[in-house]
């Protein structure tokens, strides 16, 4: 019987994620005061009422920005698969791509190596895309989209459970740390 091995990595939250929460926290304190001008300068005050029904309607819109920020990437290994998967705040999961471990043409920690090449389509599945020491590039064929590129950050496990089925010059590669000519 084949084994499974599965792996979750949280993603590190970057400059992006925060300037989408400063400007959403921006926009909610906005609506009270620009209801407010626009309901002096009419002499409305149901336009006053109005923002603070949208200000409370927009605490659940920055909650659930906030929550969007919370992602993870859980890799399973299962047979001869890889799936890698999107977690969204723990309430969404989302396939972003199943390949097939013996499809797999490179697998190396060198950036260097995948530089030189050209793909199709990239999948970035990593726990930090800038840090280069931890960080796996795995190039494959996929049918639908042709030649590809993962970027992930596998576990001793996931990586033990793809040996069996990567071919015999990569398993040297990486277990080994051998050139094989």
């Amino acid at each position: 019987m084949e084994g499974f091995n599965e792996q979750v990595v949280k993603r590190v939250n970057k400059a992006k994620q925060l300037i989408i929460k400063i400007i959403s926290v921006i926009v909610l304190i906005m609506i009270p005061f620009i209801g407010a001008g626009i309901a002096i300068l009419t002499h409305i005050q149901y336009i006053f009422m109005i923002s603070i029904f949208l200000f409370i309607g927009g605490i659940y819109g920055v909650w659930y920005v906030f929550s969007q920020q919370k992602v993870e990437y859980e890799y399973s290994v299962a047979g001869n698969d890889l799936d890698v998967s999107k977690i969204i705040s723990l309430r969404k999961r989302k396939l972003v791509c199943r390949v097939p471990i013996n499809e797999i043409t490179e697998l190396t920690k060198d950036e260097k190596v995948i530089d030189k090449m050209r793909f199709t389509k990239t999948f970035v599945a990593a726990r930090d895309i800038d840090s280069k020491d931890e960080n796996y590039f795995a190039a494959f064929n996929s049918p639908a989209f042709g030649k590809c590129l993962l970027i992930f950050t596998p576990n001793e496990q996931i990586l033990e459970g793809m040996k069996s089925h990567l071919d015999k010059k990569l398993v040297i590669k990486i277990f080994y740390q051998k050139k094989s000519y």
